[in-house]
C-alpha cells in the first residue's frame, strides 16, 4: 500500500530562473548568473578540491597548471564560456574546469519518460552527485551534495528574445544534464558506469587524441540544435564521446520516449515506449536496463513498483514527483528533482533533501557496514507516492 504517513519527504524550495542570452557574446553569457552565484561557487571549489581523492594541495597545484591549457582545446563556444565564468568567479580557469569535468564521471541519477493513457508525456529526474567525494558525520550527508544545491539554477536560454530550450543547472557548469526544447523534445542524461569510462576519454582528450565529444557538449548541442525528436535521437545515438552515458529522451507524439544506452564509440540499446507490449514508460538509474542493479544501489525496483502501482491512467507530474520522492529514489545524494512537460513547454524544479533513514544502502555503508552485509534493515522502505507534490 502507498502511504505518507511513515515519514515526510524534506521540501527545500524552489529553484531560481535566469536567462541566458545565445546572440551575446561566450565570454559575457554567464555574467549576470555567475555573478549572483559568485559566494556560492567559490564555496564549492574549496570543498570539492577538499574532499577530493588526492592531497587537496597537490591537486590545486596540478589543476592550476595543467587544466588552464586544457580549455583551449575546448569546441566553441564551451571555451570562451568557462574563461568568462572564470573571470566574474574570481575562481581560477583550472579550477572551472575541473568543476565541469567532474560531471562526466560522478553523476548518479534517475530519469524516467511516461505516457499518460491521453497520450500525454511526461519527464522526470533525480540529479544525485557528490558519490565518495566527502561524508559528514556530523550532519550525515555527502558535503558536495550539500554544497551544490544553492547552485541549482534554472535556465532560459534565448536567441532573438524567443526560448530556444530551458535546462536545471548548476552555476558555473556550461554543459546540459536536464533540458526542454519547448514542444518539441526532453532530455536528460544518467552516468553508465564502465571499465572504459570517462576517466579514460578524458586522459586521451588532454593527451591529444579528441575525436570524441563531451557528453554534456553534445547534450547541449542537441537541446539548441536538433529539430526534432528523431533527429535528437539519432545524434545522441551515434556521435562519439568521451564518457559512456545513457541518454533518456522523450518526444511529442505517442510512443516517443526512449533510453539510449551509449559506450564511448557506439550505441548499444536503444529502450522504447511501447504501448502495444504495455510499456507506458523507460525508467533507467544507472544500469543496464536488461541487467540486474548493484545490490548496494537499486533505485530501479522501488522507482518501478511505484510507477506500476501509480498506473498509467493516473501517471501525471504530481504523481511523477511522488515516485521520485520514494526513498530510496530520493536519498542523501539527491540535489535537485525536475519535471518537463514536452507539451506545455514547461521545466520545474525543487531542491531537496533526504531526511533519516535514507534506505540508501551505498550512504549507510559508511556507518552500518556489517549491519547491511549480514541482514536486511531494520526498517521497511514504505513507498509513499501521495500528497508530496509541492504545487
Amino acid at each position: 500500500m502507498l502511504t505518507t504517513s511513515t515519514f515526510l519527504i524534506r521540501f527545500k524550495g524552489g529553484v531560481p530562473w535566469y536567462t541566458v542570452d545565445l546572440d551575446s557574446p561566450p565570454h559575457k553569457r554567464w555574467t549576470a548568473l555567475i555573478t549572483d552565484k559568485k559566494t556560492d561557487v567559490r564555496m564549492l571549489r574549496s570543498t570539492y578540491l577538499a574532499n577530493a581523492f588526492v592531497p587537496s594541495g597537490r591537486l590545486i597545484e596540478l589543476v592550476d597548471i595543467a587544466l588552464p591549457v586544457v580549455v583551449d582545446t575546448l569546441p566553441y563556444p564551451f571555451s570562451d564560456e568557462i574563461k568568462g565564468i572564470a573571470t566574474t568567479s574570481g575562481v581560477p580557469l583550472g579550477e572551472v574546469v575541473l568543476f565541469n569535468i567532474f560531471y562526466e564521471v560522478f553523476t548518479v541519477c534517475t530519469s524516467v519518460v511516461a505516457e499518460d493513457s491521453n497520450g500525454e508525456l511526461f519527464h522526470g529526474r533525480n540529479l544525485d552527485f557528490g558519490l565518495f567525494l566527502g561524508w559528514d558525520m556530523k550532519n550525515k550527508s555527502w558535503i558536495i551534495s550539500e554544497k551544490l544545491k544553492p547552485l541549482v539554477v534554472n535556465i532560459d536560454f534565448t536567441r532573438n528574445n524567443k526560448t530556444v530550450f530551458k535546462s536545471t543547472n548548476f552555476a558555473g557548469y556550461v554543459g546540459m544534464l536536464t533540458g526542454i526544447k519547448p514542444h518539441i523534445f526532453t532530455l536528460t542524461m544518467n552516468e553508465r558506469f564502465s571499465l572504459d569510462g570517462g576517466y579514460i576519454g578524458i586522459l586521451e582528450w588532454i593527451l591529444g587524441k579528441r575525436d570524441g565529444m563531451w557528453m554534456s557538449f553534445l547534450t547541449r548541442s542537441v537541446l539548441e540544435n536538433a529539430t526534432s525528436y528523431e533527429d535528437a535521437k539519432n545524434r545522441l545515438a551515434q556521435t562519439k564521446l568521451l564518457a559512456p552515458a545513457y541518454f533518456i529522451l522523450g518526444g511529442n507524439q505517442t510512443g516517443q520516449g526512449c533510453v539510449i544506452t551509449r559506450s564511448r564509440v557506439l550505441s548499444l540499446d536503444i529502450w522504447e515506449i511501447d504501448l502495444k507490449l504495455g510499456r507506458w514508460y523507460v525508467l533507467e538509474t544507472n544500469y543496464d536496463h536488461w541487467k540486474e542493479p548493484l545490490f548496494l544501489d537499486d533505485r530501479r525496483t522501488p522507482a518501478m513498483k511505484c510507477m506500476n502501482q501509480t498506473t498509467q491512467t493516473n501517471i501525471s507530474l504530481k504523481t511523477m514527483y511522488d515516485m521520485l520522492s520514494t526513498k530510496p529514489v530520493l536519498n542523501k545524494l539527491t540535489t535537485y528533482t525536475t519535471l518537463m512537460e514536452v507539451s506545455k513547454g514547461t521545466l520545474e524544479s525543487y531542491i531537496r533533501d533526504c531526511p533519516d533513514p535514507s534506505y540508501c544502502k551505498i550512504t549507510n555503508l559508511l556507518y552500518k557496514t556489517a549491519l547491511i552485509l549480514t541482514q536486511p534493515t531494520s526498517e521497511t522502505p514504505t513507498l509513499h507516492c501521495k500528497k508530496l507534490y509541492k504545487n
